[in-house]
């Protein structure tokens, strides 16, 4: 059941606990939820200005990077961001283009960001999802904050989390595919390195000494090269919008890849997965696909 879906459903209100864990977790199958976050106050008051005015000249951790792309595979490396501290009103001014800027500027620090560096906006959301927290028997590991421009994009990759990412503001387009489309989708070895600036403003990319390498999807899946990763062609993915006000149930171990619109608002909730027969599937179907390609 860790596949074979033509689209991704929509619900039009939150489910209960176990129908929840019944009809989506336990199956591993995504879906939208309408009216999960209606009640927020974050929908109405998360303007710009009061963003400028709770936050304000506050230093915040903001991912900078040449082309858009945060961890990611770049010239047969796998880079990631620089982070940069900067005031979150600069930050702002950079997003609705007061300043001009050749880089692309993204608030998407995880582990928690916004408990950690924006607890001031918590009450306007919620420190968990109550229906998930009694679905799962536990509370998230992180509740990350997400702002940025167009241009940033989340390259390909899977999480070890069951994820609800809700959409503020703005819109999230999300290309996915499920665990079962792991033998089409290509891994590769990449030496990690960090963006970082130099005097003249240029970025270039600093080798991690010492690092281990790191296992990353190389494909671009909205062009992919098929002539390279032949095998991508039978992979079967999904792609959804999820506007604001909506909520995105991403189970662990779906592939995904991300772009939103500019200035587009979210928060998410990563929920540990349960290391249970559908991460032995996984496992199984991730050494199947390694030992076929050795021979």
């Amino acid at each position: 059941e860790l596949g074979c879906m033509e689209f991704v459903p929509y619900l039009d209100r939150p489910p209960s606990p176990l129908e929840f864990y019944r009809e989506w977790v336990s199956p591993n199958k995504p879906c939208i939820i309408q009216n999960a976050i209606s009640h927020w106050p974050a929908l109405k008051k998360w303007t710009s200005a009061y963003l400028r005015e709770v936050i304000g000249p506050k230093v915040v951790s903001v991912a900078v990077t040449p082309n858009g792309y945060a961890d990611a595979v770049f010239q047969d490396r796998f880079v990631m961001p620089e982070e940069r501290q900067m005031p979150f009103m600069d930050f702002l001014d950079i997003v609705e283009k007061k300043v001009t800027s050749p880089n692309v500027f993204y608030v998407q620090k995880q582990c928690s960001n916004l408990i950690e560096e924006f607890p001031e906006l918590v009450c306007d959301v919620q420190p968990d999802i109550p229906w998930m927290s009694e679905a799962l028997g536990k509370k998230p590991d992180a509740v990350n904050f997400w702002l940025g421009e167009s241009t940033a994009v989340t390259s390909l990759h899977k999480d070890h989390y069951e994820n609800l990412y809700c959409v503020i503001s703005g819109e999230k387009r999300f290309l996915l595919h499920p665990p079962s489309d792991r033998p089409f989708i290509p891994y590769e070895l990449y030496q990690p390195a960090t963006y970082q600036v130099s005097e003249d403003g240029s970025f270039e990319i600093v080798d991690e000494k010492n690092a281990d390498k790191v296992p990353w999807i190389p494909l671009d899946p909205l062009n992919p090269n098929l002539e390279r990763y032949p095998e991508y062609a039978q992979a079967k993915p999904l792609q959804c919008t999820v506007k604001a006000g909506e909520m995105l149930y991403l189970p662990s171990l779906w592939f995904h890849h991300v772009q939103q619109s500019h200035g587009c608002i979210a928060v998410n909730y990563w929920y540990d997965m349960e290391y249970d027969l559908k991460y032995s599937y996984y496992q199984l179907l991730d050494r199947l696909t390694k030992t076929v390609k050795v021979l």
